[in-house]
């Protein structure tokens, strides 16, 4: 029987890390997009910068992630933060102002292909890829963070959780989305 083709075939894909072994790790997993790759801020933001991507995955530390993500959505590309070191809520939470579409743990590298297959097919058919995040990893968010780790923001939880919304990031990037830009919105 045939292997179902991969949402995430041909698609042109930055992915931005200091570790060069995460990269090779990533380039492995999607072998059948079409990948560029970045070691330092310098060269990742040149190539935001100077061509279109489908898909940019940032590493948070080592990178400036955050600054990269400004950037990124800038160009209207959905991007996916991946981090270890930075795993905390408050970088999630800075992720999501900034507009990131999610935010995965590098130890989710093993269904890196899984995960942004279904994040990237959720954000172009318009679905919420954060209520797909946290109904995926919520338990892991929970165990890393402590169980009431959304205590501390409670407000922006609230009003996160009632629409998986963030107006600020979400208008940035809608404002530079050709196909909302298309359809006069």
């Amino acid at each position: 029987m045939p292997k179902e083709k991969s949402y995430l075939e041909g698609k042109k894909i930055l992915a931005v890390d200091d570790e060069g072994d995460v990269l090779d790790t990533i380039e492995e997993a999607l072998e059948m997009a079409r990948l560029d790759k970045a070691r330092d801020y310098k060269t990742a933001l040149e190539k935001i910068r100077l061509n279109k991507y489908d898909l940019v995955i940032l590493d948070i530390m080592g990178v400036d992630g955050l600054k990269l993500l400004e950037k990124s959505v800038e160009r209207g590309f959905p991007t996916v933060m991946l981090t270890a070191h930075a795993l905390n809520a408050e970088t999630l939470i800075a992720s999501i102002r900034l507009g990131a579409i999610s935010y995965l743990p590098k130890e989710a590298l093993a269904e890196i292909d899984q995960m942004l297959e279904e994040l990237l097919a959720a954000h172009d058919s318009g679905q919420p890829t954060w209520k797909l995040l946290f109904d995926k990893l919520g338990d892991f968010f929970n165990e890393k963070f402590g169980p009431s780790w959304k205590e501390k923001d409670k407000a922006f939880w609230s009003e996160f959780s009632r629409s998986y919304v963030i107006s600020k990031g979400i208008q940035s990037r809608l404002a530079h989305d050709e196909k909302v830009l298309s359809k006069g919105i």
